[in-house]
């Protein structure tokens, strides 16, 4: 299938794009700022807001009791965003993380409300396999048997929540994994969903859409690849930034697919500089899923 033409939702640009969520409720999209220390907001009329985080934050997932739940630095904390720009925390869950200079990275919640997101060292070039894959559920936190990973990130899951994805981007790994998935929420029988070496682009942030068909960023190659739950590559769309780095499924009808991206370090020749951080908007022609809130 050709390209769609993407569009750019706003005149926002961060540094590092991430963990765009849609909030049916409110018919408007979150998403954060990890190295700008930021949560966005913008509602279908284009209104946007935004919120300075005292320290980085790697992913957000909608909570139950309103706001956002917040994976940060120094642990997972629920967010109620006020309408004047300010801002109330509270910590949920301390971390302690096993080596310094480490964070959360990806993250979101499965068809049940628990929240999962992966843990990262923060200089890439280190290639630690620190990381892991850690769920928080009914006031429980917990490392999950998943680890080993340098740079965590494409947590997804089908409608029926039978199978979790999840992604390793780190240049020195670049695969996506399926999982199988119970009720209670226990990942086994991992097993390879996608070699993404065999494919443009190194596999960042993802969504699942209401066919069951998985949908990855394809950071460094300014795409967002389809994979069908056999793993088959089904389309690929272009955004005109090089490194996507998570999408998610919104709007009135779950028929757009909001994509944020990251700005490099230098401008990457082929692509507008000007457009580096954007978040944008494509038409998947299909639609989405959305997130189940956060059930403490």
């Amino acid at each position: 299938m050709p390209a769609l033409e993407a569009t750019v939702l706003c005149d926002v640009r961060c540094q590092v794009g991430e963990s765009p969520v849609w909030s049916a409720t409110e018919q408007a999209l979150y998403w954060v700022d990890i190295e700008g220390r930021a949560v966005h907001r913008v509602d279908d009329a284009g209104r946007h807001q935004q919120w300075p985080m005292p320290e980085r934050i790697g992913c957000v997932a909608l909570h139950a009791r309103g706001g956002l739940l917040a994976a940060m630095e120094t642990g997972l904390f629920h967010l109620r965003l006020q309408a004047d720009g300010t801002l109330a925390t509270t910590c949920v869950q301390a971390v302690d993380f096993p080596l310094p200079d480490m964070r959360f990275n990806d993250g979101r919640t499965d068809r049940q409300g628990r929240f999962w997101v992966s843990s990262m060292v923060r200089n890439m070039a280190l290639a630690s396999p620190a990381g892991a894959l850690h769920r928080y559920a009914k006031g429980r936190y917990e490392p999950t048997p998943v680890t080993g990973l340098r740079t965590g990130n494409g947590l997804g899951f089908s409608p029926d929540g039978r199978v979790m994805y999840l992604s390793d981007s780190h240049p020195t790994v670049q695969q996506i994994w399926a999982f199988d998935f119970n009720d209670e929420g226990h990942p086994t029988g991992q097993r390879l969903f996608v070699d993404m070496n065999q494919h443009p682009g190194r596999p960042d942030g993802a969504a699942v859409d209401a066919d069951g068909c998985y949908w990855i960023c394809a950071n460094d190659a300014g795409l967002v690849h389809r994979f069908t739950p056999d793993g088959r590559l089904d389309r690929s769309l272009a955004v005109p930034a090089a490194k996507p780095a998570m999408c998610a499924f919104g709007g009135t009808r779950l028929d757009r697919l909001y994509v944020t991206t990251i700005a490099p370090a230098a401008p990457i020749s082929g692509y507008e500089a000007s457009l580096a951080g954007a978040v944008f908007v494509l038409n998947p022609q299909c639609t989405g899923l959305v997130d189940a809130a956060f059930a403490s």
